[in-house]
């Protein structure tokens, strides 16, 4: 199988990390070249946030591509993608999420339930689908996980590393929150967030001040 990486080194690395060598890989910022390798290519793996609204109806030209994109701070939905005849589904491209050992994945159709059965066999994954919805659902409690542990932290109730400590040991966590967060990128767990908290208009994803100081920071 032939994957498309859309994104840097990093997702490519990890990409292959997840699938396994047995596939051949090509890697495009999505600039020079991309709209040629889309039509070469089995499966593409689109891992940047805000997505180039023009790149996106070059996926839509060619309704034989499968296409998984980041949907860590958008839904399918709310991309507003036009063709009805691509397999288009929704993934979270935030660094560590990609390599997890189920991939989670949200559908625009559930007539694509079957398709996304066939790759996920044929990339030798297994997945779960989810409901459409921003920051799907492992990003989105991870990345509360972590606010709240700043917010722990800016409370003075306990320091950094009892905290990761305390969920490793109590929840079986394979990382802390302050782990997860320099795994993840501080600044993506605030995009994530605020974009949780606009589409929910749910204050409960309101940003620890000290998160938001720490991403700038970083």
């Amino acid at each position: 199988m032939e994957i498309l990486i859309v994104g840097g080194n990093r997702n490519l690395e990890e990409a292959r990390q997840k699938f396994g060598e047995a596939h051949t890989y090509a890697l495009t910022e999505g600039k020079l070249g991309h709209k040629i390798l889309v039509r070469s290519c089995d499966v593409i793996f689109d891992f940047r946030m805000g997505h180039d609204a023009s790149t996106i109806k070059q996926y839509e030209e060619h309704a034989s591509s499968i296409v998984f994109l980041d949907v860590s701070t958008t839904s399918l939905k709310q991309l507003n993608y036009g063709n009805p005849r691509t397999c288009l589904f929704g993934f979270c491209g935030l660094p560590g999420f990609l390599i997890g050992e189920i991939l989670e994945v949200s559908l625009r159709s559930e007539g694509d339930q079957e398709k996304l059965k066939v790759v996920c066999h044929e990339l030798k994954t297994d997945f779960r689908a989810v409901a459409d919805c921003v920051g799907l659902v492992t990003p989105r409690v991870i990345c509360m996980i972590i606010n709240e542990a700043y917010c722990t932290v800016e409370e003075g109730t306990a320091t950094r590393e009892d905290i990761d400590l305390a969920m490793k040991l109590g929840t079986n966590y394979p990382f802390g929150p302050f782990e997860w967060g320099k795994r993840i990128g501080l600044s993506n767990i605030c995009a994530l967030l605020e974009a949780v908290r606009r589409d929910s208009g749910d204050d409960r994803y309101k940003i620890c001040p000290l998160l938001i100081n720490e991403a700038q920071l970083s």
